[in-house]
Formats: C-alpha cells, structure tokens, sequence
C-alpha cells in the first residue's frame, strides 16, 4: 500500500496587536489581544526504524521556542512579522519552523471570532 502522511501538532498564543491601515478612529487602530491557535502539518516518509515522520519531541522543542517569541507579546514588534495579520502570522510561523521541521502548512485561527488563515509552503 502506498499513501501519504501528514501529521499535525496544535499550540495556542495570546497576543496583543494593532492595524495601522485601517481608517482613523476605526477599533483596530487601538491596542487589542487575541487568543490564537495553531495547527502545524508537518508531511514526510516515516523514518524505517522509528516508524515516525518526525518525532513530536523534537516537533515540541521547535514550536515552544517559535511559541515564546509570540506568547504575550506585542505582534507588531516582531522582526520580519510585518503588519499582523492571520495571513502573515501563518507564513512567519511556516517560515521559522521549516528551519527544523518538514512544514506542509501552518494554519492560525482566533476562535472567538471564527476566523482562520491556512498557509501551505509550495
């Protein structure tokens, strides 16, 4: 049997940030904090003699240190971060993570307002 693997492991961050691109006196221009999740996809062969794609403690280490340059934290702050927005904050996260993990794609969501940003690495 042939077939693909794709395993995935979920963190959670509180952030503050603002949006300077929005009109004057808009909501967004103020300081405010979200509570994001995290869905990272990581895709590979499982290694022949573990049995794993990668091994979730190595996938751990990778993203506490990725999760504490964000955990409550000013996002707007964060070198290379840019203007932070879902679309953003999922490709800078994809992007410190595929230094040392296989990512297949990074998917941010702040749940209490039913939104989400997947991105897939080409």
């Amino acid at each position: 049997m042939t077939g693909k693997f794709e395993i995935v492991k979920e963190f959670g961050f509180e952030a503050a940030h603002t949006f300077a691109h929005k009109t004057p006196g808009h909501e967004n221009t103020r300081m405010h904090g979200h509570s994001f999740t995290v869905a990272v996809a990581m895709t590979g062969a499982p290694d022949p003699v573990s049995g794993c794609v990668v091994d979730f403690e190595d996938v751990g280490r990778a993203i506490t240190e990725v999760r504490a340059r964000l955990d409550h934290n000013f996002l707007n702050d964060i070198p290379g971060l840019g203007t932070p927005s879902l679309e953003n904050l999922a490709r800078w996260i994809a992007g410190e993570l595929k230094q040392s993990l296989p990512v297949a794609s990074v998917t941010v969501r702040r749940p209490s307002l039913g939104e989400s940003c997947r991105y897939e690495l080409a």
